[in-house]
C-alpha cells in the first residue's frame, strides 16, 4: 500500500483552519507554482493582414496547434499542420467501444464498452473560469453539461483508519468543522483570543461558532439530532409509523487528525480550479478535439512523424515520414515560420537547431507520469445502492480516486466509473502493469470501497501516459525555480520557431493552458512577421 499523505499535528491545526477559511491564500500559492489560475482570455482573437504569401507550419494537431492554425489561417497565412497520430485533438480524447491502440512496450489496450458509454483518459473536466475553452466550444457547437466534482455522498477512505470503512465526504467535512468550532470556542472562553477580539466581538464569535459548528449549549461538538442535520443520521427521518430518526455519531478528532483525510478535502477537494460550476462535453472530452479538427481538417496531414526541424534565415524545413508508407521515405515541408507544439519529452529527442538557451529550456521541463483506469459495470450500483450521483471518492490506496459519471443519471443498464487516477510516485509501480493487470488491480482495490465491484464488473480499459509514444508523459512539470530560469526563454520566438502547448503556460495539464499558449504564440508570431 502507498500512503504518501501526512497526518497533521495539533500544532498544525491552525494551518488547517487557515486552509478551511482562507481559500484565497491557497489559490495564490498554487498560482505561483502554476497549478491553478484563472484564464486570461478576454474575447475572440482578431488577427488580420498577414504578409502576402506568408506561410506557417504547425507541428502537432492538439488544441494548442489547432487553435493557432485556426486563427492564423483567418489572418491570411498559408498554414500546414503535421500530426503524428491518425487523428487530431491531442490529449483531448475519449475512449469508447471498439477503440484499440498499442502502447510502448507492446501492450495492446482495448475498449469493449457498450454503445453510449465512454471514458476520458486525459482531460475530464472544464472549470467555469477557463474562458477560452468555453469560447471555442460555443463557437464550434460543442455541447456542454455540468460535471459534478463535489458530492458529499461520495467517500473518503483510509485503509488503516476508521476500521477501513469508507466515510461519507460530507460527514468528514462537518465533523472537522464541528471540532474546529469547539476548539476555537474553548480558546475564546479561556481568553486565548482576548488580544485579537473585543468583548463584543467575542460574544458574536461564540454565537457564530455555535451555529457554524452545530455545537451544544456548552460549546461541544457531540452526537445529537442537531449535528445529524448536517452530517447525516444513523436512521433517517421517515413518515407514518416508520422508526424515529436517530442521530449519527461524529468521528473523534484524534481519528480525523491521524487519518490524513484533511489533505484530500482541503488540498484537492476545494481548490479554486475544481470549484463549481465545472463542465464536460456531452458524449466525451474528444468532442472538443474533434471540433477543432473539423474546423482545420483541410490543413492537417495525419500520420506524419517529424524526424528533424531545421531553420535558417529565410524559413523552416521539417522532415517527416508517413507512418502509413511502408517505404519509410522521408518527406519535407517548408514554411516561413514554425509553431511547434510537440511535447518537450518528445521534442528533445528530435534534431532541431535552436539557440543554446532555448535547448536548455526545453531540457529543463520533465513530464509527469499518470494513469487512468475506466471500469464499466452492468448496472449503476453507486446510484441504486449508495445514492451517489457524480462526485469523487478519495482513497489512500494506489488507485487514489474513483469518479462517478455526471451524465446519464438514473439510466437503466451499464455505466462507467473512473476506477483509478494517479500521478507522481504513486503511479510509477502501477504503470509497470500490463493493460490486463491494471484492470485486475483497480478491481482488487476498488472492492474495498464498493463490494459490488466483482459481481457487477463488465469490462475495462486504461491509459498510462508515459507509454504513449506521441507524448511520453502526461504534462510538463514546472517549479518556481525552473520557471524563473527558463519559462520566458521557452516561450520566446527563437529566430523562426516558437513553441506552444500546455507546457508553455501557467496552467499546465489543462486544456485552457494549451489553447491560450497557442493563441499567444500565434499573436506574437504574427506581430513578428509584420515587423521584419
Amino acid at each position: 500500500m502507498i500512503d504518501n499523505l501526512k497526518s497533521p499535528t495539533r500544532r498544525q491545526l491552525l494551518t488547517m483552519i487557515g486552509k478551511t477559511a482562507g481559500g484565497a491564500a491557497m489559490y495564490q500559492a498554487m498560482t505561483t507554482l502554476g497549478f491553478a489560475s484563472e484564464s486570461s482570455f478576454n474575447g475572440q482573437m482578431e488577427l488580420t493582414g498577414a504578409p502576402a504569401g506568408a506561410s506557417i507550419i504547425v507541428l502537432g494537431a492538439g488544441l494548442a496547434g489547432l487553435a493557432a492554425a485556426y486563427e492564423l489561417r483567418k489572418a491570411g497565412y498559408k498554414v500546414t499542420v503535421l500530426e503524428y497520430q491518425n487523428r487530431g485533438g491531442g490529449r483531448s480524447i475519449h475512449l469508447k467501444g471498439g477503440d484499440k491502440f498499442t502502447e510502448l512496450g507492446g501492450g495492446v489496450v482495448t475498449c469493449d464498452f457498450e454503445e453510449g458509454n465512454y471514458f476520458n483518459p486525459g482531460p475530464w473536466r472544464i472549470p467555469s473560469h477557463h474562458y477560452a475553452v468555453l469560447h471555442y466550444c460555443k463557437k464550434f457547437g460543442v455541447a456542454l453539461e455540468p460535471f459534478i466534482q463535489t458530492n458529499n455522498r461520495a467517500y473518503l477512505h483510509r485503509t488503516n483508519h476508521f476500521g477501513g470503512v469508507p466515510q461519507r465526504l460530507g460527514d468528514i467535512q462537518h465533523d472537522i468543522r464541528g471540532h474546529v468550532s469547539e476548539l476555537l470556542s474553548k480558546a475564546v472562553n479561556t481568553g486565548g483570543l482576548d488580544k485579537e477580539v473585543t468583548r463584543e466581538d467575542k460574544e458574536m464569535l461564540l454565537e457564530n461558532l455555535k451555529g457554524w459548528g452545530a455545537l451544544s449549549n456548552d460549546y461541544t461538538y457531540k452526537r445529537s439530532l442537531t449535528t445529524s442535520k448536517y452530517r447525516g443520521y444513523s436512521v433517517y427521518p421517515g413518515g407514518g409509523l416508520m422508526p424515529n430518526d436517530q442521530a449519527s455519531t461524529p468521528l473523534p478528532l484524534d481519528d480525523l487528525l491521524k487519518s490524513g483525510v484533511w489533505q484530500d478535502i482541503y488540498a484537492q477537494h476545494t481548490t479554486y480550479s475544481h470549484s463549481p460550476t465545472m463542465f464536460q462535453p456531452v458524449g466525451g472530452m474528444g468532442k472538443i478535439g474533434n471540433a477543432f479538427t473539423r474546423e482545420c481538417q483541410d490543413l492537417i496531414k495525419l500520420n506524419a512523424k517529424v524526424t528533424e526541424i531545421r531553420q535558417d534565415d529565410s524559413g523552416v524545413t521539417v522532415s517527416y515520414v508517413d507512418s502509413n508508407n511502408e517505404s519509410g521515405a522521408t518527406q519535407t515541408a517548408r514554411a516561413d515560420y514554425c509553431i511547434c507544439t510537440i511535447p518537450l519529452s518528445v521534442l528533445t529527442q528530435i534534431p532541431i537547431n535552436v539557440s543554446k538557451p532555448m535547448a536548455d529550456a526545453m531540457a529543463a521541463v520533465p513530464y509527469e507520469t499518470s494513469f487512468k483506469v475506466g471500469l464499466e459495470f452492468k448496472r449503476r450500483f453507486w446510484e441504486e445502492d449508495e445514492w451517489i450521483y457524480g462526485g469523487v471518492t478519495y482513497t489512500d490506496m494506489p488507485i487514489q480516486q474513483i469518479s462517478y459519471p455526471s451524465q446519464d443519471m438514473f439510466k437503466q443498464g451499464s455505466g462507467v466509473l473512473l476506477g483509478g487516477y494517479g500521478y507522481g510516485p504513486t503511479s510509477y509501480k502501477f504503470n509497470t502493469l500490463t493493460p490486463e493487470e491494471r484492470i485486475e488491480v483497480a478491481l482488487a482495490y476498488g472492492k474495498h470501497i464498493h463490494p459490488q465491484y466483482l459481481k457487477e464488473f463488465r469490462s475495462g480499459t486504461s491509459m498510462v501516459w508515459h507509454r504513449m509514444p506521441w507524448t511520453l508523459g502526461c504534462y510538463g512539470v514546472w517549479t518556481q525555480e525552473t520557471r524563473d530560469q527558463h519559462y520566458k526563454t521557452l516561450c520566446s520566438i527563437d529566430n523562426r520557431i516558437v513553441l506552444a502547448g500546455e507546457h508553455c503556460s501557467h496552467i499546465p495539464a489543462w486544456q485552457e493552458g494549451s489553447i491560450l499558449s497557442g493563441l499567444d504564440s500565434a499573436k506574437r508570431l504574427h506581430q513578428h512577421a509584420l515587423s521584419v
